[in-house]
């Protein structure tokens, strides 16, 4: 499916979203708008347990069109833009099927700030990370002062942030801010792999995994403890817990069928 921005194929219960927007994949509000319509549709599909974001070309995303951001003359209009640009990508963050960024190339300003909302990342060896505002008299809008300081920490990310600098795929992954590099050709295939073992497990475990990940990140470690105790308590009335723990001792694959 293209819809114009992004391409969008869905297959064996794993969407992969190809970002389109030529020369540059461009994070610009009109992209906003469409991703935000596909994330809807994928939060209500049940035949949809995975998602891989990527993109076409030599970019993953180098970040917000400049030229939509010279428009922008008041504080509120900024705001609101900002705010705009955090609600999907918090609606990125907080869904309970996991999300994997493959990328494949420069991932900069709201171009990270999006691969930081996802709850994977893979990179290519060609990809390199920053958030590049600082250049332009700004600040990240769109939670990466939020999020990059809670995935590498607030040394690294106060320095990356304050010099706009660009870090390349092998310093991010010393950093922890990927999972994985592999080279070019590989790096589709290793993010499918990763999504296929993924959804080889049950979708209320993954949905409660991700809930209690989130509130980990969320919460003082008394009620992050508290959640993960309901969330596993509420598991064992599930058809899926029945079965794994059945197909364990009985020393055979479990059937899963994700309720």
């Amino acid at each position: 499916m293209n819809d114009g921005f992004l391409i969008v194929d869905v297959k064996d219960r794993v969407a992969t979203v190809t970002f389109n927007n030529p020369p540059a994949n461009l994070l610009s509000t009109h992209v906003l708008k469409e991703l935000d319509r596909h994330v809807e549709r994928f939060e209500a599909d049940p035949t949809v347990k995975v998602i891989v974001f990527t993109a076409s070309g030599r970019f993953f995303c180098p970040g917000a069109d400049v030229k939509e951001l010279r428009q922008i003359q008041t504080a509120q209009q900024g705001k609101d833009l900002s705010s705009r640009g955090q609600d999907l990508l918090n609606r990125i963050e907080r869904l309970d099927k996991p999300v994997i960024a493959a990328v494949n190339g420069p991932c900069l300003g709201g171009g990270l700030e999006l691969a930081l909302a996802c709850h994977m990342r893979i990179a290519a060896q060609e990809a390199s990370f920053g958030l590049p505002e600082l250049h332009l008299g700004l600040i990240p809008g769109y939670g990466g002062t939020q999020r990059l300081v809670r995935t590498i920490g607030p040394s690294k990310a106060t320095e990356l942030i304050l010099t706009g600098a660009t870090i390349s795929a092998d310093d991010a992954l010393t950093l922890g801010l990927v999972n994985e590099v592999c080279p070019q050709s590989d790096l589709l295939p290793r993010a499918h792999a990763l999504a296929d073992l993924i959804k080889s497990k049950g979708a209320p475990a993954i949905r409660a995994a991700l809930q209690a990940l989130r509130a980990g990140q969320d919460l003082p470690l008394a009620e992050g403890l508290a959640r993960e105790a309901e969330l596993f308590g509420q598991l064992f009335e599930t058809h899926d817990a029945k079965e794994g723990t059945s197909a364990f001792l009985e020393k055979r694959p479990p059937n899963f069928q994700d309720q």
